[in-house]
């Protein structure tokens, strides 16, 4: 377990610092160019590149030992942010305010791109877990991990908005190259007691989509829970786009600010009891109970225009995530080989990633032309508006709503799939990593 606490206080490190990275030129850039369009833009290409980029990367790390995956990924992030402290620094400062600047957006490409090159690490250190820990205490490790991206989120949001405003973007740009180093040299430190790699394809193939999805589709019923948590994040999206809209009716922009500071604990709380308590001896079964409470509360906790109903349930909320979150590693680590876990770990966070931008594209229109009216000059002032209330707040608030009551009938059928049923049966058997002939 010290090797296991080592690379994940090393990967502590690496994602704050790229988290720290991304929120503080996001802040920076909408200051200097007072622009909405080029912060949504920049949350776009983010989103989209998270999303295609899990093929590849999820390849890097079959391809090479985990450790060697995890300096390269380190090796490149300090040349990208390098690359943006030199255009920083070679740059008139007037030219950052014109948001249609090539120096800008070669600042911030280059500032995206270290910070998505970090995503190795993170499906790195999910196939570490199987290589360090023994499969009895693999939910309690990725419950770790869950706490770790909590407090990496916890303290980003903080303090990246602190040392922009206090020390300007070119000593956060210092800061982010000096801790990237460390990490490296931290790294250099840890050994990983690893086997040599498996490669069952050419390094041309073993990048190629069609053997990731094989790999799989080796395990009966894994589609079915990659694409369950897909629809998820396609109805998280909605939640993503409009909360921040729904709570600023509620409350002033300090205050909201403010309580997501303390709603984030949720994140490292929800790992905290999964690194104490694990997921049980059916975690396929705790997946769904969390998220049937999930949607339960997203179906309830606008139902009243109140800031507390509203916190509650979203810390509530915050706190299952990493129980979702552990889930999915867990079984995934379980029932696929080692040398195939990259790739399948990079291809669910691909598949999963794509939804929520989808979603924030299209439910602005849904929520302005057809909620929002209904809540406001239309039918439904007069069906519920005397109990719900009337308002743009309360349309609103009926879309989370309905979003909730979507999300618990899609859960309530998957719990009913042949697919559910044949990866718990998968999961119980003895034995980990489901062969080609097992699945045939």
């Amino acid at each position: 377990m010290k090797t296991f606490y080592s690379v994940l206080a090393n990967s502590l490190a690496a994602s704050l610092t790229n988290t720290f990275v991304w929120f503080a030129v996001t802040f920076w850039v909408y200051l200097e160019t007072k622009s909405v369009m080029a912060t949504s833009i920049m949350a776009g290409v983010y989103l989209g590149t998270v999303a295609i980029s899990g093929f590849f990367l999820g390849s890097v790390v079959d391809r090479y030992k985990k450790k060697t995956s995890m300096l390269i990924s380190g090796v490149i992030t300090l040349i990208l942010y390098t690359g943006a402290l030199i255009i920083y620094m070679l740059t008139p400062p007037n030219v950052f305010s014109n948001p249609s600047s090539i120096s800008l957006w070669i600042f911030i490409i280059l500032s995206l791109l270290g910070a998505i090159t970090g995503n190795i690490r993170s499906i790195a250190l999910s196939t570490v877990i199987t290589i360090l820990i023994p499969e009895e205490g693999r939910d309690k490790a990725n419950g770790l991990v869950g706490t770790a991206n909590g407090v990496s989120f916890l303290v980003a949001s903080i303090f990246s908005g602190l040392i922009i405003g206090f020390m300007g973007m070119m000593w956060m740009l210092v800061l982010a190259v000096g801790l990237t180093l460390l990490v490296l040299i931290h790294l250099t430190w840890i050994e990983i007691e690893e086997k040599g790699i498996v490669h069952v394809e050419s390094h041309f193939d073993s990048i190629d989509i069609r053997g990731t999805i094989a790999a799989v589709n080796l395990v009966p019923g894994l589609f079915g829970l990659i694409f369950f948590n897909t629809f998820n994040n396609f109805l998280g999206g909605v939640f993503m786009s409009l909360m921040d809209a729904y709570g600023l009716s509620l409350v002033s922009v300090q205050v909201w600010g403010a309580l997501w500071g303390f709603l984030s604990l949720g994140f490292i709380i929800g790992g905290l009891v999964v690194a104490k308590k694990g997921l049980g001896k059916q975690p396929l079964k705790t997946l769904f109970l969390a998220n049937i409470v999930m949607w339960t509360i997203c179906i309830f906790f606008t139902i009243q225009a109140s800031i507390i109903l509203l916190a509650v349930g979203l810390f509530v909320y915050l706190c299952l995530i990493p129980v979702v979150e552990a889930t999915e590693q867990t079984i995934m680590q379980k029932v696929i080989p080692p040398e195939r876990q990259g790739r399948v770990f990079g291809f669910a966070q691909s598949v999963e990633q794509a939804a929520s931008p989808l979603t924030a594209f299209m439910i602005g229109p849904i929520a302005k032309f057809i909620f929002i009216p209904f809540m406001t000059t239309g039918t439904g002032v007069k069906l519920i508006g005397s109990w719900f209330g009337t308002g743009s707040d309360r349309g609103l608030a009926l879309l989370f709503s309905v979003t909730g009551v979507i999300g618990l009938i899609i859960t309530l059928i998957a719990m009913q799939t042949s697919a559910y049923k044949k990866l718990s049966r998968i999961y119980k058997k003895e034995g980990s990593h489901l062969s080609r002939a097992e699945s045939a």
